[in-house]
């Protein structure tokens, strides 16, 4: 399979695409708010701690407190736990966001209370382990992870793991035994896959650099006042390379020349033998558009997705749980209705399994199979359904089919899915439905007059919008106004317009003053 990603840089909204075979298959965006601070270090202080729940909230300078659980703080009574914690999900999808979350509740000593371990009004370094979601805030960790190429250092630990995916035993041992006698503090590290016939001075240097890094988080905490931020994150563009050119794609195409050269610059310190994968778009089309990627990425906004077949699946978000619903339609087979079934629960797996992971729904999913009257259909399609999300790097649990018919299911969840990113719900229909967000729209504005433009004779161009969607072009999205005009060379005169639904909007030139 052919892997390649899509990057797309605006000055207000990057968005990374993976595309397996040209087919869009994951889809990452990063703006300019709070959609996706996984990874990211904050100087914390404890709001409230609610010893009933075994929970705190912590102010890290968001809108909404974030939210600790007794198992993710670490007091230097864990490191028994976190041992067990590393040998089991250490290396799991080769992804080390490390943090107790992932541990069962058998695994957690219920002698040690939340109320003992930390105060209200105290300091507290902590890591986002999750992003806020609706009425939720950050889920966050005391038990930092410090992710590199080759390593992944664990400062609060002190233990040395190795990738279960790095099977040979001669390589394991060469590897620990590398870490064992660089390390020279008690920290921990984890050795990633990709460390593999990795030579010592490679290893050695990245643990100096992830050490370093360690240390100006520490110096930083010290002096940084409470509520903020101490590390960030890479940027979206250098997590795809880290995480996706590294492990599994082929190559990286991005339309913006300093994140290109931001990109050049990093592989030079890990992989410069990655660099000729790298290509800058140069084209007069937006590079989205060249890969035929807008289209995919609205239909990922539908409710209703249709088979081939003919049938179709309808996906809802609740506050609970994702329902999907699998549905013959238009489908109605050829011999007989077991078949009939069986066919477009069968098709109705691939592409479940593709719009769980593009759509990147996370949580409780329950699935609605159309009823199998014989068992051995139903192991067939829960086999298929297993079988599909193999190519998921996120971690997923499946229940067998139920004597209903359904199919419960969980996703580890780190951000905000696509719909939360990209819609808001309707005031229209006091909240029972979707709009594409008001956000989106400017930004959807934005992209559309960039693409019209290559065409206008005219000296200005005229925007009529809801008038909503005006009053957010002359406040907060001002700036995708100012840096439009300076890419077109154009005036843009914006008319609001109510009989235009929110998400209408019409572009064009004007040819005299």
């Amino acid at each position: 399979m052919y892997k390649k990603i899509i990057i797309n840089v605006a000055e207000h909204e990057t968005r990374v695409a993976l595309l397996e075979d040209g087919n869009i298959a994951e889809l990452f965006i990063e703006r300019g708010d709070v959609s996706d601070i996984a990874g990211n270090i904050y100087k914390g202080k404890v709001q409230r701690v609610l010893p009933g729940m075994q929970a705190a909230f912590v102010d890290i300078g968001l809108k909404q407190a974030a939210f600790i659980y007794v198992n993710d703080i670490n007091d230097g009574r864990y490191s028994e736990v976190e041992n067990l914690l590393i040998e089991r999900n250490g290396d799991e999808n080769d992804s080390f966001n490390i943090n107790s979350s992932v541990l069962s509740p058998s695994l957690i000593n219920h002698e040690y209370h939340i109320e003992e371990m930390i105060t209200e009004g105290q300091d507290i370094m902590v890591q986002a382990a999750k992003a806020p979601l609706g009425s939720k805030g950050a889920r966050v960790t005391t038990h930092i992870s410090l992710p590199g190429r080759f390593i992944v250092l664990m400062p609060i630990s002190d233990h040395i793991g190795i990738s279960r995916k790095i099977e040979d035993e001669t390589e394991r041992n060469r590897l620990k035994e590398i870490v064992e006698s660089l390390r020279r503090d008690n920290v921990g590290y984890i050795v990633r896959t990709a460390a593999e016939d990795i030579q010592k001075e490679k290893i050695a240097y990245e643990m100096g650099f992830l050490k370093n890094l360690w240390e100006n988080i520490q110096k930083k905490y010290q002096t940084a006042p409470a509520s903020s931020l101490l590390h960030k994150e890479v940027t979206i563009s250098l997590r795809a390379v880290r995480d996706l050119l590294m492990h599994e794609a082929e190559k990286l195409i991005i339309d913006s020349r300093s994140g290109y050269e931001s990109i050049l610059l990093f592989l030079d310190s890990f992989v410069p033998s990655l660099k000729d994968s790298v290509e800058f778009y140069e084209g007069l089309e937006p590079i989205f558009d060249a890969y035929n990627l807008e289209g995919d990425i609205s239909r990922v906004l539908k409710k209703k997705v249709w088979l081939k077949s003919g049938g179709y699946i309808v996906i809802e978000h609740t506050e609970a749980l994702v329902a999907i619903d699998v549905n013959t339609g238009r489908f109605v087979g050829k011999y007989n209705l077991e078949e009939t079934i069986l066919k477009t629960n069968l098709e109705a797996v691939k592409e479940i399994a593709y719009q769980i992971r593009l759509r990147d729904i996370g949580g409780i999913i329950i699935i609605d199979f159309i009823d199998m009257a014989k068992k051995s259909n139903q192991e067939k399609v829960f086999n298929a359904l297993k079988e599909a999300l193999r190519k998921d790097k996120s971690k997923t649990h499946i229940l067998p089919i139920s004597e209903m018919g359904l199919i419960q299911m969980t996703r580890k969840r780190i951000r905000k899915p696509l719909t939360r990113i990209l819609c808001e719900p309707c005031f229209y229909c006091d909240g029972e439905g979707y709009l594409i967000s008001r956000q989106t729209i400017c930004y959807d504005i934005y992209r559309e007059i960039l693409r019209e433009s290559r065409d206008m004779m005219g000296v200005k161009v005229s925007l009529k919008v809801n008038p909503e969607i005006a009053e957010l072009l002359h406040g907060e999205e001002n700036h995708l106004i100012v840096s439009l005009e300076r890419i077109i060379g154009k005036q843009i005169i914006i008319y609001p317009n109510s009989q235009l639904h929110m998400e209408e909007f019409d572009v064009l030139e004007i040819l005299k003053d």
